[in-house]
């Protein structure tokens, strides 16, 4: 089977689907999942997304994220993601995204290592409302096609250029599949790991592709973790407890009750102190109380978290309930420049598969879905301003032999997953291993998958 796209988008989160948004509607645009659309980790994002509120915030909204990212952030891209904020926000709301509101004007609410309250949110499903929105809008394009269950098992590339990927369709078989530019926008790698709030099938697909290609990786070793997630006996994906549950007061406890912790700590801090506590007490977890909200506030702030915890026999309008730190966000990832465009020629990349600097060492919280945004967009428009189309009949004479050889050429994803799961952890580690200085949270206790 052989397709030809103008541009092909790799993943159905809120950078893949931004992005088809902004690209022409005279180009035909293929957009790619390994799972179903609902299935990427923009669905799960509770807290919120950032915003400018105004001028004289921006001193402290970049002073802000870059203490969270120890410093080591690009102050350029910061710069750009903060300026962007508010074209973005107005841009969801005019797709259909609401937000909580207050007689008409928006309610702000505040995240961990944040001064001031700057984050709009939808009840506890912020990244749902947003990516939800946002698919119903590229559902109406005539131009996009989805393909669902559908693998990037490689690029097609000669001479440092991208010219197509490789798919593994939902049938097992695959697809050579060519385009004029590529979008990686497919999401973190959380399922290299034992426990993470991220969905099992994210496995850093671009980052394994991209050391095959010689494709400029960066900070692959800047892993977060997320220091609340429900504390489960048994193993699989967390569900996370909203970082804003403390931004509106709720308080971590020891094995006496006892607060032991500023709540409002950058993550990677107060990941620390909740293991260091949880060590001190010799428990496998801490617990969070919401005793400073009433058990109304709690269910209309909160209610996906109120219910999830109710199923799982918690009922945080009466009893704290026990959380953990578990692997949570990918801060490196492809390197890609202020238009999100990689090493490789016509090859984009945005949300979380990208790293250009804005988070540093640590995020801070509610910037990720703002970011993806801010790069899924600068990478259509980049794309839509440089556009020049390859010449098809020449690529399927210069890749014939890859095309008529594809099922011997490339085993099934399946068959392989384990290697490839292997493979990256290796490099993730190496990485970590050769940086001179960590100045972030150091991860060896957490144990991959």
């Amino acid at each position: 089977m052989e397709k030809n796209f103008d541009i092909i988008i790799v993943g159905t989160g809120v950078a893949g689907l931004f992005a088809a948004l902004h690209l022409p509607q005279d180009k035909r645009i293929a957009i790619l999942t390994k799972a179903d659309l609902d299935e990427s980790d923009s669905f799960l994002a509770q807290g919120g997304i950032c915003v400018l509120k105004n001028e004289d915030d921006y001193a402290a909204y970049f002073e802000d994220t870059l203490r969270a990212g120890h410093y080591e952030n690009n102050r350029e891209s910061v710069d750009i993601m903060i300026r962007s904020s508010q074209d973005i926000i107005r841009e969801l709301i005019d797709f259909g995204v609401e937000f909580e509101r207050d007689q008409g004007e928006f309610r702000y609410t505040k995240e961990g290592a944040h001064t001031a309250c700057r984050i709009l949110y939808h009840e506890d499903l912020t990244g749902k409302e947003i990516t939800s929105k946002l698919l119903e809008q590229v559902k109406k394009l005539p131009n996009v096609t989805l393909f669902t269950h559908t693998i990037m098992v490689d690029i097609v590339e000669q001479d440092n250029t991208c010219y197509g990927i490789v798919a593994e369709l939902e049938d097992g078989t695959f697809a050579l599949l060519y385009s004029d530019y590529t979008i990686w926008a497919c999401g973190g790698v959380g399922g290299l790991y034992k426990h993470s709030t991220n969905f099992r099938h994210l496995t850093g697909d671009a980052l394994a592709i991209s050391m095959a290609h010689n494709i400029t990786l960066e900070n692959i070793d800047y892993v977060q973790i997320h220091p609340t997630t429900l504390f489960e006996k048994t193993q699989g994906r967390r569900f996370l407890i909203s970082e804003s549950v403390r931004g509106e007061g709720a308080i971590l406890l020891d094995k006496n009750g006892e607060r032991f912790v500023d709540e409002l700590l950058p993550r990677d801090l107060l990941t620390a102190a909740i293991r260091e506590q949880m060590k001190k007490d010799e428990t496998d977890f801490v617990m969070l109380s919401l005793q400073s909200m009433s058990s109304e506030e709690i269910i209309k702030r909160f209610p996906n978290i109120y219910q999830t915890c109710l199923e799982a026999g918690y009922d945080i309008t009466k009893e704290p309930i026990p959380v953990v730190p578990a692997q949570h966000y990918f801060m490196g990832g492809v390197k890609v420049d202020s238009d999100g465009k990689t090493s490789m020629e016509r090859l984009y990349a945005a949300g979380e598969t990208a790293c250009n600097g804005v988070h540093g060492a640590n995020r801070l919280a509610s910037n990720s879905l703002l970011e993806s945004l801010v790069w899924a967009k600068r990478a259509a428009i980049a794309i839509t301003e440089r556009y020049c189309p390859v010449d098809f009949e020449k690529c399927r004479e210069r890749f014939k032999n890859i095309e008529n050889h594809l099922d011997t050429r490339y085993q099934p994803y399946e068959s392989r997953k384990e290697e490839h799961c292997i493979r990256l952890r290796e490099q993730i580690e190496k990485e970590r291993e050769n940086r001179e200085k960590i100045k972030h949270e150091r991860i060896d206790e957490f144990e991959y998958r």
